[in-house]
């Protein structure tokens, strides 16, 4: 089974955007546990442009209040500055099940591609080994083009388990660009060939990115094997005309297979 991470960035944006505490990310957290989502995932960004690291460490108190996952996505190479003591730093200080890897610049408005993994990967692979050593789990950020059918297991998505992730996440951006051309053919089998190569590899397959209630039943069906999807921008969207609960569990409807369509 599909299991569902909540991404609750955007409660932080609105809240950073006044100032003051209000909409509470631990509540809205809260809100999302309470109906059925199976975990809670943030991406601590070292602007602080929404989640802070006093976010970091509340919602890791939360989940483990709840016994469920706490993803924790970051750039390990961004350096450390006021207010950011860096990615590895924040997992050594709340121990995240998960750590998700991100090759993501400062001046990003969000994740849009995934790691390159031709060249020299020791700096990652050590990274990899330091939270491992934390006790997390370890996935890494990928495009779909990691498993095109010419890249040699040298350059593809198969890196990923030579440096030590346990998991690769799929940047599921461009599928759902072709979902809303209606052109999801060419994308989906991308989709479903990285994730076979990944899997042939040993690695669990996330995935995460513009995923909506609208394109999320598709991708599922088609991808092979998907253990989580980490979904926020479109659900909290979603939420403000729904409601969070309600939007909530109808993504989890979708993720166990219990939503017709």
């Amino acid at each position: 089974m599909t299991r569902l991470s909540v991404n609750v960035n955007k409660i932080a944006v609105l809240r950073n955007s006044r100032g003051g505490r209000e909409p509470d990310v631990v509540r809205a957290a809260r809100a999302c546990l309470d109906a059925g989502a199976h975990g809670i995932t943030v991406h601590p960004r070292p602007d602080a442009r929404h989640i802070t690291e006093a976010d970091v460490h509340a919602l890791a108190a939360l989940t483990s209040e709840y016994g469920v996952e706490f993803n924790l996505e970051g750039n390990p190479f961004a350096p450390p500055r006021a207010g950011y003591p860096g990615f590895v730093a924040l997992c050594e200080a709340v121990r995240p099940a998960q750590a998700t890897l991100v090759p993501d610049g400062d001046g990003q408005i969000t994740s849009d591609h995934g790691f390159d993994f031709r060249g020299d990967l020791a700096p990652l692979r050590g990274h990899v080994a330091r939270l491992h050593a934390l006790g997390c789990r370890v996935s890494l950020f990928v495009d779909a083009d990691a498993g095109a059918a010419a890249l040699p297991a040298s350059e593809g998505v198969e890196r990923a388990a030579e440096v030590g992730a346990d998991r690769v996440e799929l940047y599921t951006g461009p599928f759902a660009e072709a979902f809303e051309r209606a052109r999801t053919g060419d994308a989906l089998g991308s989709f479903a060939h990285v994730a076979r190569r990944a899997q042939g590899a040993g690695l669990g397959v996330n995935a995460g990115h513009d995923l909506s209630q609208a394109n999320l039943r598709a991708f599922l069906r088609a991808v092979p094997g998907v253990l989580e999807v980490s979904i926020g921008h479109a659900l909290i969207g979603e939420a403000l005309y729904d409601g969070l609960a309600a939007t909530v569990a109808r993504y989890v409807a979708i993720v166990e297979g219990r939503a017709g369509g």
